[in-house]
């Protein structure tokens, strides 16, 4: 044999093969099928009968915990749907609130108030959609916080716009008529919420310029002694302003118990059954609904204890509806599907509210840390480091622009929403995929405007007693945030300085009405700006907030005190120990 012949033949070299554009599209489409086409898809191994049981008392039920699921965990589609449903569901009261008190405020007809809340509910639902996704910009700046991060109809707006409405009534912006008993009625205004929507969306800049600042600096100059003063003010001002007067009957002028006009009895001489302000059976519709939610919440399911405002509501419907207290006249008004833009607003700007809501942003940033910083809690993601940074980030750029997009989907200011927190720590469902399903229910419930009709013939005395428990919760927000606190000395008095304004203005609502008075002959740039001084000081949370931020800014940090307490307990704790030991020498020694 030749030794060419002994030569060994040739590899021929491996084939790649070659990738295609379709390849992920394939895989995605194989994904889906399965997920849709199998049961494990479908169900999963959630604990679906611990979501839908209820805790009575002769029930002996297991206090075994459903699997966590994290944000980009694979969700069962049952799972997502349900606890989707459920994020949609807490948040709906809060939702519909907002519009419905704007909406009686400036006495809009009934399909105008149907469309404001069909809208706020639709804006909600997208950009929502832009929070939960997380975009990345450029470099380390994101839009989004890349958590369940819902955004709905804030209400730090409510109790601004209640002051800037009342202005715009006393200047002749809106109109109204005074009857010879000195009672005033006010008529529909659309343009005044033009005017809001208008000024909002220019100073919702204000908040997308903070958003570019360092997370570090905004937290240094909104400490939770600052946050949680604001939360705790907006809460009890809602209370104050709308939710405990709706109980009565309404937050509107009848109120004040007139004895002549549309306002004579409570919540016009138009309605169904109308009583003075007041009335054992105001009262008692809305205890009803107030004590269901508080039943719920003691022998309710989980998934029933997630929605407990939505079944307050509907328990005094029901009762309502009965007893003859509601009308259908709204729901038959309502169109069966609408969307945005079906009713518009003419943009305006009503310079005296510029500061004020130029401050209100500022508190929606605050509000924005506090709760992004609970959402990442509650869905056990890290709240320190670089990524929680960009998340904080991600989450006030976005508030932001809620503010701004907001003011064309004619919805006052969307802020970042704390109410789905509790549906993430129950369900133990904190992925993203939920948030998605609870972005296209609150979508679809716009669309369906009928939904929106029935919203509206809520009455007003089960409605107040929904949202005075609901306001009541914001309120909690804050105690829990001034809770972190280290209470020191600095921190009481911060606290009771701001306190003395916001509680002061909560009680006695005209106290700076007079302020600029007796000021002679101001043109018109002047008084603009006297009005939104007026506005500011005249809004609890408002003046509380700035009190307590510039007392931040200008008193200084106190040294760390020495803790002489747990050097006695360590003290005593040695001693206890030398005692032990010796009685153990003494024991060996026997």
């Amino acid at each position: 044999m030749s030794a060419v012949d002994s030569q060994p033949q040739a590899i021929p070299s491996p084939e790649v093969p070659r990738s295609s554009r379709f390849d992920g599209v394939k895989t995605k489409l194989a994904y889906i099928k399965e997920k849709v086409t199998t049961r494990e898809g479908w169900v999963g191994d959630y604990d679906y009968a611990w979501l839908c049981t209820p805790t009575l008392p002769f029930m002996k039920k297991e206090r075994r915990l459903p699997p966590f699921y994290a944000l980009n965990d694979d969700l069962p589609l049952l799972v997502a749907i349900t606890s989707g449903l459920q994020h949609a569901l807490a948040m709906l009261a809060g939702l519909i609130t907002p519009p419905i008190i704007f909406a009686s405020a400036l006495s809009l007809d009934a399909p105008t108030s149907a469309y404001l809340i069909s809208a706020s509910l639709i804006g909600c639902g997208i950009m929502s959609l832009v929070q939960i996704s997380r975009f990345h910009l450029f470099k380390n700046y994101y839009i989004g916080t890349g958590l369940i991060t819902v955004v709905g109809t804030s209400f730090a707006t409510l109790s601004t716009a209640n002051a800037i409405f009342n202005a715009m009534y006393r200047d002749g912006t809106c109109p109204s008529v005074t009857a010879a008993d000195g009672t005033i009625t006010r008529g529909p205004c659309p343009d005044a919420y033009g005017k809001v929507l208008g000024t909002s969306l220019i100073c919702s800049f204000l908040e997308i310029g903070m958003s570019f600042a360092s997370p570090r600096v905004l937290k240094r100059l909104f400490p939770p002694i600052v946050t949680g003063t604001v939360i705790l003010m907006i809460g009890a001002s809602l209370i104050g302003e709308s939710g405990i007067a709706n109980w009565g009957g309404g937050s509107n002028d009848c109120k004040n118990r007139p004895e002549s006009g549309i306002f004579q009895l409570c919540p016009t001489i138009f309605a169904p059954r109308p009583l003075p302000w007041g009335s054992a059976e105001f009262i008692g519709l809305g205890f009803l609904s107030f004590s269901t939610i508080l039943l719920v919440e003691r022998f309710g399911s989980p998934f029933m204890r997630n929605i407990s405002i939505i079944c307050g509501l509907v328990v005094g419907c029901i009762v309502s509806g009965a007893t003859g207290y509601m009308s259908s006249s709204t729901i038959k008004s309502a169109p069966a599907i609408t969307f945005l833009w079906v009713h518009t607003f003419k943009l305006g700007i009503y310079p005296p509210a510029i500061l004020p809501m130029l401050a209100v942003y500022v508190s929606l940033a605050m509000e924005a840390i506090g709760d992004i910083t609970a959402s990442a809690e509650v869905s056990h993601q890290p709240v320190v480091g670089d990524v929680f940074d960009s998340r904080i980030q991600g989450g006030v750029l976005g508030d932001g622009v809620s503010g701004f997009f907001s003011a064309l989907f004619t919805v006052t200011p969307l802020s970042t929403f704390a109410q789905n927190n509790g549906v993430i720590a129950i369900t133990r469902c904190a992925n993203r995929g939920a948030g998605r399903w609870c972005c296209f229910f609150l979508i679809l419930f716009g669309v369906i405007g009928k939904i929106a009709g029935v919203f509206l013939a809520i009455p007003n005395s089960v409605l107040g007693g929904v949202t005075t428990f609901l306001f009541a919760n914001v309120a909690v927000s804050g105690v829990r945030v001034l809770a972190t606190t280290g209470f020191q000395r600095r921190d009481r008095f911060i606290l009771a300085a701001a306190l003395a304004f916001g509680v002061g203005n909560l009680l006695k609502h005209d106290t700076f009405t007079y302020l600029f008075e007796r000021v002679p002959n101001p043109n018109k740039g002047l008084q603009g700006f006297f009005d939104s001084i007026t506005i500011v000081l005249s809004t609890p949370f408002l003046s509380a907030g700035v009190v307590a931020t510039l007392l931040n800014l200008v008193l200084p940090q106190e040294p760390e005190e020495s803790n002489e307490e747990d050097e006695t307990s360590s003290n005593v704790e040695k001693i206890e120990h030398d005692v032990e030991s010796q009685d153990e020498k003494d024991g060996k020694k026997l």
